[in-house]
């Protein structure tokens, strides 16, 4: 049996983070979203985590490449670390959280980035609405399985030997 080079698992990554973040954009713009800041913390680590798996993918040869791969796993276990947060809390009572509390770290960065550009940064949404749910499950869940998924592959490509 033929093994599959490891280049194609950085490949696979790349057009899965590509993907995820065009995808993102496309709902806002069509079913008219209203993405949170988390969610937009997690469509900035899926456009850097494809663009890191990309260098990943030309350089897998080289130390640049075991670098690119290294990053663009410890990208994905960022991204499994905010989905994760928004999935818990997406299911705590209602008035756990008030829109009126303390931001953190991340969604000070968000709605600072969303003053630089509002285009790609604008941030209007609740973390906690689950409105929009696919086969029963909300996109923060979608977005730790993904996440997830690139990280388990990446590690796979990295702890392999080069194909």
């Amino acid at each position: 049996m033929k093994r599959i080079p490891s280049s194609l698992f950085w490949l696979a990554i790349a057009l899965a983070g590509i993907g995820l973040t065009v995808s993102s954009f496309l709902m806002v713009a069509f079913m008219k979203l209203q993405p949170c800041p988390l969610c937009i913390a997690q469509r900035t680590l899926f456009m850097l985590m494809g663009m890191v798996a990309l260098v990943a993918f030309f350089a897998h040869r080289n130390l640049a490449g075991k670098i690119a791969g290294g990053l663009t796993v410890l990208t994905a276990l960022s991204g499994a670390a905010v989905a994760g947060y928004q999935v818990w809390m997406q299911h705590q009572p209602a008035h756990k959280f008030s829109c009126a509390g303390d931001t953190n770290f991340v969604e000070d960065i968000v709605y600072w980035l969303g003053k630089q550009s509002p285009a790609l940064f604008d941030a209007p949404g609740v973390c906690q609405d689950t409105s929009l749910l696919i086969l029963g499950q909300s996109l923060a869940v979608w977005a730790l399985v993904a996440f997830a998924a690139c990280a388990l592959l990446g590690l796979w490509a990295l702890l392999r030997r080069v194909a």
